[in-house]
C-alpha cells in the first residue's frame, strides 16, 4: 500500500472502461465514495456519494457518469474537495463497483478498465483491476485526515464479492490485507 503524504486539496477519480461487444448487455461500473466521522473512522458512513448522488455539502460530486463505458478516455469522475471537508469527517474510502444487473460480472471480463486518481497534475494512483480480476468491486484508496487537519492518500487496492448494495456498506470496514 503506497501512501502520499501532504495537504491534499482537489482529487478527481477517473475510471474508463470499453463498451460491451455487440449484442451483450452493457457494463456498468461506478465509482463510490463512503465518508466516516473521525469520531467513528472504521465504523457506519455518515454518508456514501455514488452516480445518483452527492454529498450534503457538495464537496463529494460525480462530475461525469456513464453506463455504457461509451466514450474517450475516461468516462466517470468524480470530485472530492477535501480543503473544503468539514473537519467532522476524518476518513473517506473510495471504491469502484460493477451492477450485476445481467447476471455476475468481475473486472477480469472487462477490457481497457481503469481508475486513475490525481491531484491537479499530480498522479496519485493508477490501476487497471489486474489485482482484483475475480472480484466484482474494490477498494481503491482511502483518504484519512491528520493530526494537522491535513488529508493524506493511501492506495487500498481491496477485491470484494457481491452486490454493489452490500458493498456500500461494508467497504470502509474491510480487512486490510
Amino acid at each position: 500500500m503506497s501512501s502520499v503524504s501532504k495537504r491534499l486539496g482537489k482529487v478527481e477519480m477517473k475510471l474508463r472502461w470499453d463498451p460491451s461487444p455487440l449484442g451483450e448487455p452493457p457494463r456498468h461500473l461506478d465509482i463510490i465514495a463512503a465518508t466516516y466521522s473521525a469520531d467513528d473512522p472504521y465504523g457506519r458512513p455518515v454518508y456514501v456519494v455514488h452516480y445518483d448522488s452527492r454529498s450534503p455539502d457538495g464537496t463529494i460530486n460525480m462530475s461525469r457518469h456513464s453506463q455504457t463505458g461509451q466514450g474517450f478516455g475516461f468516462v466517470e469522475v468524480m470530485v472530492l474537495e477535501f480543503d473544503r471537508l468539514s473537519s467532522v469527517y476524518g476518513r473517506v474510502v473510495v471504491g469502484v463497483a460493477i451492477h450485476q444487473d445481467h447476471g455476475p460480472r468481475t473486472f477480469g471480463e472487462l477490457s481497457n478498465a481503469g481508475v486513475v486518481a490525481v491531484e491537479g497534475y499530480t498522479e496519485l494512483l493508477a490501476d487497471d483491476f489486474g489485482g482484483v480480476a475475480d472480484s466484482t468491486a474494490t477498494t481503491v484508496a482511502e483518504f484519512v485526515r491528520g493530526g494537522s487537519g491535513g488529508w493524506e492518500f493511501r492506495e487500498m487496492i481491496q477485491g470484494f464479492d457481491g452486490d454493489p448494495v452490500a458493498f456500500m456498506a461494508q467497504m470502509g470496514s474491510l480487512p486490510q490485507p
